[in-house]
């Protein structure tokens, strides 16, 4: 999956995430949490994770954590991704 466009999936609700993407030359993860001391290792295994399984091999993700759970990682990175990776089209409507 190629990401040609900036995209964000999420909230900054307690228990959620904001997931921001962009295109870049190299893959570049940061992560920014409120739980971070204790699960940063963790939400960067998942995200790698879910690179990996959606064959993103560069781009630039900015994650905002409020204390996601993983099935709310896994949807918000995946939803974030295909966003950035569609292509527009001009008479396309977006809802």
């Amino acid at each position: 999956m190629d990401i040609t466009r900036k995209a964000s999936a999420g909230t900054v609700q307690s228990s959620d995430l904001m997931v921001f993407v962009e295109p870049a030359s190299t893959l570049e993860v940061d992560i920014e949490s409120t739980v971070k001391q204790q699960f940063e290792g963790l939400i960067r295994e998942r995200v790698m994770a879910n690179l990996a399984r959606l064959g993103v091999s560069h781009g630039r993700l900015r994650i905002s954590d409020r204390g996601a759970l993983d099935y709310a990682i896994d949807a918000r990175i995946e939803t974030a991704l295909r966003r950035a990776a569609v292509k527009m089209e001009t008479s396309e409507v977006v809802p």
